[in-house]
């Protein structure tokens, strides 16, 4: 299962491990794949990607002449919320040149990933915030799709740009791709987290107009996810929740640390249909 977009910034991260500390919980053997140089899902459970003596460039270097011969399973660690993780490193950006070299290219991680299938339920993908390479090997390796979206207008724009890749992807490879899911991140972000003068500017405006800013949002937001659902089935909402930071900082699934918040609620009724995929 591979979490893409694009754009940076649209709950990817955080929607992977959510579902991934959500499906853990139901003792099913998984595995996070991060595909990201940023590291992000990596620090994410708590893991210095500077310390790991391998990673996923090593992976990916694997296929080049005169590279050490390292597997997936070589690189991949118990991490303390119980999830198995094949971590990043900012070397990860060395890789993308070797990539263009070879005709195979879209399938590197699809190859590595094979002799681990009947080890693990559930793979799960994180992508960088690209068009490029890693984003592509993450889609061509994946049995679903999941796209993060935020709530601004540019969501839809965003989706049109990832469906030039699918299009690139069927064009180049003959593989069908398209997306199975639809997450939108931080719902009602825009509002709850204004400054102090955005909130002043926010009383006047409403003292003079008739209008409820909250209903305007709101109604914005309910046309933009009917527009996304006709082009994907399955669409859900994750509220703004300032616990997410916290799981941030203490390098664990907001699931796993503070389960009854309204993300982690969200993140749970969305792990419910995706067992059922």
């Amino acid at each position: 299962m591979t979490f893409a977009h694009h754009k940076g910034g649209t709950g990817k991260t955080t929607s992977c491990l959510s579902i991934a500390g959500c499906l853990l919980k139901s003792n099913e053997k998984l595995l996070i794949i991060d595909c990201d140089p940023q590291a992000n899902a990596t620090t994410g459970l708590g893991v210095d990607p500077e310390k790991q003596s391998k990673n996923m460039y090593d992976v990916f270097m694997n296929v080049f002449e005169g590279f050490p011969d390292i597997s997936l399973k070589d690189v991949i660690i118990k991490t303390s919320s119980g999830i198995d993780l094949a971590p990043s490193s900012l070397d990860l950006v060395g890789v993308e040149p070797y990539l263009y070299s070879i005709n195979e290219r879209a399938f590197v991680l699809k190859e590595a990933i094979k002799p681990l299938l009947n080890e693990y339920r559930y793979i799960l993908i994180d992508t960088p915030p690209s068009m490029g390479q890693f984003v592509i090997n993450g889609l061509i390796a994946a049995d679903r799709i999941v796209l993060t979206l935020d709530e601004s207008i540019f969501a839809q724009k965003g989706l049109e740009s990832l469906n030039y890749i699918f299009e690139d992807i069927k064009e180049n490879t003959g593989k069908n791709k398209s997306p199975d899911m639809a997450i939108f991140t931080r719902a009602g972000t825009l509002h709850q987290r204004k400054s102090p003068m955005e909130e002043i500017k926010s009383a006047f405006k409403q003292l003079f107009s008739s209008k409820n800013p909250d209903d305007t949002e709101k109604k914005r937001q309910d046309e933009l996810e009917a527009e996304v659902k006709k082009m994907i089935k399955e669409v859900y909402s994750v509220p703004y929740d300032p616990e997410i930071y916290r799981a941030q900082k203490e390098g664990m699934p907001v699931t796993n640390i503070s389960p009854e918040s309204p993300a982690s609620q969200k993140y749970r009724e969305i792990s419910e249909i995706i067992k059922k995929w």
